[in-house]
């Protein structure tokens, strides 16, 4: 048995080696043909360029190892199907679970090594190519914010955006950090980001500014603005860029995403509690209302039976209403902002669950290849990657599909990254059964070119 196992793995681990070497390569030449412009007109030199590059493959490996196994299972297995070899063990008394047992240890090993790749040699990669790309940025600042990604490392202000078009950007939501007296909160509905010598600025075009005091929560100013400038010192910028406590999701190790987690659940608590005091001081009730239009409606019966209340005078009545449309702004920005931080919390929820969702992968689709290798009777690179890319294309986008609504919070991450798999898992179980009990559950054809023949039809 030990003789079969080395066997099924030395046929599997060249055609892995290969397919890997293949996939890197396209991805890889995709990738450097993006980011051919960040690099013209730059003035960097071939180390730089070169050290940038190499670094970037890091993401590229962990997402070309698993196509690469089940490109390696399918030529593998389709190749001992079409030599009679699966027959041949099958006739040995050798069951064909006892063979796809053999290819899942293969598979558990290189999940198992992705695994420890993707915690601790990827983050760190990926940590060390934003550093190096953060001269590339420089001159074009405006390039490190994406829409939907909530920006935590900017001096001061917290940030994020709706949408994108080129430089200009779309709904605009900036929130103060720093300052423990009052909360301000920007929202603009466009903005752009320039660079100077040393400092990097913020334009801010048709928005409102709102400023609570947090201390007795009576003093609230609003201010409506058709530009507005602010000003970040680049130095403090490019000093955040350096500390390793400003890494993104995509740079931290399991237990620093679980401790960010932790951070933003104290500040969505800190949140409910500053929204439910404001509840308790102007309407009396100190319930936190799950959703922005739960609190409006409260507040709208509020206001209803304040000016129904024969028991206030005009002044009275006036005062009251004022406070309860100030109480109205800040739900809405706390909503806004309880939001945004939830959106962060599951974007590392979504890159925690990724790191183990793929290398899982990997023993999924040594499952599928087996079984689809046996049934195609045919080996051979074309094969692999006719088989293998329809079933990884339908994996990839439902992935990305199920990142999307985690991020957006329409479903929890562990269901978005791991529904994929799960439908893997289905279609492999299935596939498997029968290919165990020897039955075959769909028919793979091959076309065969007779030339002789098609010689005869031309003449």
């Amino acid at each position: 048995m030990r003789l079969l196992n080395r066997y099924i793995q030395k046929e599997l681990f060249l055609p892995f080696i290969f397919s890997l070497l293949i996939i890197v390569f396209i991805l890889f030449t995709n990738f450097f043909l993006r980011a051919l412009d960040r690099f013209l007109g730059k003035g960097l030199d071939l180390p730089t360029i070169l050290e940038y590059l190499v670094l970037n493959l890091a993401w590229i490996i962990s997402l070309a190892v698993p196509m690469a196994v089940l490109i390696a299972t399918l030529m593998s297995f389709g190749r001992m199907s079409e030599d009679n070899e699966i027959i041949a063990m099958r006739a040995s008394g050798i069951s064909s679970l006892t063979v796809i047992r053999s290819a899942l240890i293969f598979g558990l090993l290189v999940g198992t090594a992705l695994v420890l790749f993707n915690n601790f040699i990827q983050p760190d990669m990926n940590f060390r190519a934003r550093l190096l790309s953060g001269d590339i940025y420089r001159k074009r600042p405006g390039m490190i914010v994406e829409p939907g990604h909530f920006i935590d490392d900017l001096p001061g202000y917290s940030m994020i955006i709706r949408g994108k078009k080129g430089e200009l950007m779309e709904d605009v939501r900036i929130f103060s950090k720093t300052n423990k007296e009052s909360q301000t909160s920007i929202q603009s509905k466009t903005g752009s980001l320039s660079a100077i010598d040393d400092a990097i600025i913020l334009n801010l075009y048709d928005g409102e500014i709102h400023e609570l005091d947090l201390k007795g929560y009576e003093h609230y100013r609003r201010i409506k603005f058709k530009k507005h400038v602010i000003t970040l010192p680049a130095d403090d910028l490019l000093l955040s860029r350096r500390d390793s406590s400003s890494r993104t999701a995509r740079e931290m190790t399991v237990p620093m995403m679980v401790a960010k987690q932790k951070v933003y659940e104290r500040r969505i608590n800190v949140v409910k509690k500053r929204l439910a005091k404001s509840f308790k001081r102007t309407i009396g009730d100190s319930i936190f209302y799950k959703n922005p239009e739960l609190a409006l409606s409260v507040i709208q019966q509020e206001q209803a039976r304040v000016e129904k209340d024969s028991l206030l005078n005009s002044a009275q009545v006036r005062v009251k209403k004022r406070k309860l449309r100030t109480l109205e702004h800040q739900v809405k920005n706390e909503f806004n902002l309880i939001n945004s931080y939830v959106r962060s919390q599951n974007k590392y929820g979504v890159e925690i669950h990724k790191k183990f969702s793929l290398p899982f992968a990997c023993i999924l689709f040594v499952l599928l290849g087996t079984s689809l290798g046996i049934l195609a009777k045919k080996g051979g690179f074309i094969v692999g990657i006719s088989l293998s890319f329809g079933f990884f294309l339908v994996y990839y986008l439902f992935m990305i599909g199920g990142k999307d609504m985690a991020i957006r919070n329409l479903v929890t991450p562990a269901i978005g990254l791991w529904t994929p798999n799960v439908i893997l898992l289905i279609i492999s179980l299935y596939l498997t059964f029968h290919t165990v009990r020897e039955r075959t559950p769909l028919r793979i054809n091959w076309p065969e070119l007779n030339i002789r023949k098609l010689l005869k039809r031309k003449k």
